[in-house]
């Protein structure tokens, strides 16, 4: 066994945050792995103020494909961020919500998106300024 990280010999630890994490079951890498998409904070950002159906979501991140949408709310379904409700109309109707999981995330995720547009110059002078000697 490993003194500093606590580890078995023969597994492969990450260090998060001064915690040694079994990388194959690290629940940091996995929670970022599955919240890190490029359209998984839009959508619950979207679902903050209350349930959405398909188009709704849609006209409100236009950049976004149907089949990109569609994925990604199934994912984030998978996750337990959102629920799925399907209303016996005809056609049928389906609304997105939070779920209380997904809830819980709006708090640091809110939290990200203020730091994001506080540093957001200072990031892309940094990337200019990087670009301009590499």
């Amino acid at each position: 066994m490993n003194r500093t990280t606590g580890a078995v010999k023969g597994k492969r630890v990450v260090m998060v945050c001064g915690v040694p994490m079994d990388m194959a079951n690290c629940p940091v890498r996995d929670v970022m792995d599955n919240i890190g998409g490029k359209w998984n904070s839009l959508m619950i950002l979207s679902l903050a103020e209350g349930p959405l159906r398909f188009s709704q979501l849609r006209r409100l991140i236009p950049d976004i494909s149907q089949r990109m949408l569609t994925q990604t709310l199934r994912d984030l379904q998978r996750d337990g961020y959102l629920s799925r409700t399907v209303y016996p109309t005809q056609p049928p109707s389906v609304e997105y919500s939070l779920t209380d999981l997904g809830r819980s995330f709006l708090v640091p995720l809110k939290l990200f998106v203020d730091w994001s547009l506080q540093n957001h110059d200072a990031i892309r002078k940094a990337r200019a300024e990087y670009d301009a000697v590499a």
